[in-house]
């Protein structure tokens, strides 16, 4: 719709400042020529925009305009407050910060945008951490999230799982990822992953570094993700689940893309899996409901395990009893 392009033009404008048509024009997935009518459109309407040519031209809005946000749907509207997220910025010491920012937006908002963006924060609440997992101590989390902003270099001590478990590191901190309640600094040289909670130490001392350029942190954590399932689950286990069963996670997208359907109704499928002994206590989780045909050590192990629990359980007196 040529209205919201024409609002989008105004806020790309007044949060970038100079850009050139072209740049305009693959923001918004238009032609330049669409560019080219949609600044004549906002000159028109008395927005103080201007162009420079050359190789350093493109449109800027007059020095000081500010457009407000008036073009806000109230399905945005909504998507705005339900991004809030005031834990994870408290944690980073930005909880003021956030609240001052939303009562601003609030009140820039017209009556029936702003009774939508308090409906909707009335009635969702996001709440990252996991049920079975205790919060994070993470002390060093507001001087690195201070360190990715200003570009300074961390020297930190660190603690690792492999042996020497504690050891000095150099960080340059590109950036902060919250995974699941846990954050993460991705950080050079490499650049690799770090818990902010395994941090034990940290010192900043003025230096500071260069972030590479076109370094995309939303494209690396993707990728990170990929190659960490990808190393988790080095192995495979050729099962046979129930009618109704099901797996979860790459387990689980096995089994829908190449499961197949025996004469009896059981599903086959080869899963991924990260080890023996963690598919042992998954797979034991589901009871009769799961057969493991191979590897045979992982079968064997699920049978040693159930031949234990049935000498166990094999006299109905409980310890002690009667």
């Amino acid at each position: 719709m040529k209205s919201s392009r024409l609002v989008s033009i105004l806020l790309l404008l007044q949060t970038r400042g100079r850009m050139t048509a072209a740049q305009l024009a693959e923001e918004l997935e238009v032609s330049v020529r669409t560019v080219y009518r949609d600044v004549e459109a906002l000159g028109a309407a008395g927005v103080p925009l201007y162009g420079d040519a050359g190789h350093d031209g493109g449109y800027r809005l007059l020095d000081g305009y500010r457009t407000r946000l008036t073009g806000l749907t109230a399905d945005e509207a909504e998507a705005l407050f339900l991004a809030g997220a005031p834990g994870p910025a408290a944690q980073l010491g930005l909880g003021s910060v956030l609240a001052a920012a939303q009562l601003k937006v609030r009140a820039a908002l017209p009556a029936e945008l702003r009774a939508h963006a308090d409906r909707i924060s009335g009635r969702f609440h996001l709440d990252t951490p996991g049920w079975y997992a205790d919060a994070d101590d993470t002390p060093h989390l507001p001087a690195v999230a201070d360190a990715v902003w200003s570009s300074r270099v961390l020297h930190v001590l660190y603690r690792r799982w492999r042996e020497p478990t504690d050891v000095e590191r150099r960080l340059e901190p590109y950036g902060l990822v919250l995974k699941a309640g846990r954050w993460y600094v991705v950080a050079g040289p490499g650049p690799r992953t770090y818990r902010v909670d395994q941090i034990l130490e940290l010192a900043a001392q003025g230096e500071e570094f260069t972030r590479p350029e076109g370094f995309d942190l939303a494209a690396y954590w993707a990728a990170y993700q990929r190659g960490f399932h990808d190393r988790l689950h080095r192995g495979e286990a050729v099962v046979r689940l129930a009618p109704g069963t099901t797996l979860t996670g790459p387990a689980g997208e096995a089994v829908r893309r190449d499961g197949r359907a025996d004469d009896d109704g059981w599903t086959r499928a080869t899963v991924p899996i990260e080890s023996v002994d963690h598919a042992h206590a998954e797979f034991l989780r589901l009871g009769t409901a799961i057969e493991v045909l191979a590897p045979h050590e992982l079968r064997s192990k699920i049978a040693r395990t159930v031949a234990e629990l049935a000498q166990r359980y094999g006299n109905s007196r409980a310890p002690g009893g009667d």
